[in-house]
């Protein structure tokens, strides 16, 4: 028995040599770059510039679900009801709504965003389509303020390329998943030059995961190509 135990000590070990570490420096600074970025990099790409609650009404545009196929990318999320879900850089609330209604009254969406303008829009839509189960999270820069394993999923539409400490984000989402809790990423589809989005707010599938590869504790489960511009990128926390 005493063997044993060493030799699962000894692996486990030689496992937490194995894990992926940040690289240094973690960020770089450069003065020459898109003018839609913030000049600040992560593993080769730039960070995009947040987009301020003025522009809400870009989210809530009517022709949105035709262009996105919203509704495919909320039926990809197979939710159930009594599901807990943060929505991560949630703006206005046009997927917590959606979602809200598919879990039901026992289910929660955490609506969490670092713009409290972008809150006090929520409160106010969630109010008018009589939606009673989303609740705002004001988040900040480099924590989403969630409790530990309280989520069965986090959701972040377009969100995060535009983290400005993308690493340190989700080191402190990876504790609010619960045990087999996803993680999913949609995001325009940066390997397609057609979709017609600015370059630093698209992202590959290649960079989601190899950003998500810093993180042992997160494991690739599927990309989803339902959708006419973005992908769908799904994680689970081991």
């Amino acid at each position: 028995m005493r063997i044993f135990a060493i030799l699962f000590l000894l692996t486990a070990l030689a496992q937490s040599d194995e894990a992926p570490k940040p690289p240094e420096p973690l960020y770089e600074t450069r003065e020459q770059h898109d003018r839609n970025g913030i000049g600040k990099f992560f593993m080769g790409r730039e960070i995009a510039h947040v987009m301020g609650h003025q522009a809400a009404g870009w989210l809530e545009r009517p022709e949105r679900e035709e262009e996105e196929r919203t509704d495919l990318a909320v039926a990809a999320l197979g939710l159930k009801p009594g599901d807990a879900v943060a929505d991560i850089g949630c703006g206005t609330g046009y997927y917590a709504s959606r979602m809200g209604r598919i879990i039901g009254e026992k289910g929660v969406v955490y609506g969490v965003d670092i713009q409290q303008e972008m809150l006090d829009l929520l409160v106010k839509k969630m109010k008018m389509l009589r939606v009673e189960n989303v609740k705002p999270v004001l988040g900040a820069e480099k924590d989403p303020k969630l409790a530990p394993e309280s989520c069965d999923l986090m959701l972040m539409v377009d969100v995060y390329h535009e983290f400005d400490f993308p690493y340190e984000m989700t080191r402190a989402m990876i504790p609010a998943l619960k045990k087999g809790g996803r993680l999913v990423f949609i995001e325009f589809r940066g390997e397609d030059p057609k979709v017609n989005i600015k370059t630093v707010h698209k992202m590959t599938e290649a960079q989601v995961k190899k950003e998500m590869a810093l993180h042992p504790e997160l494991e690739w489960v599927e990309t989803k190509e339902d959708l006419p511009q973005q992908h769908i990128v799904i994680f689970r926390r081991k």
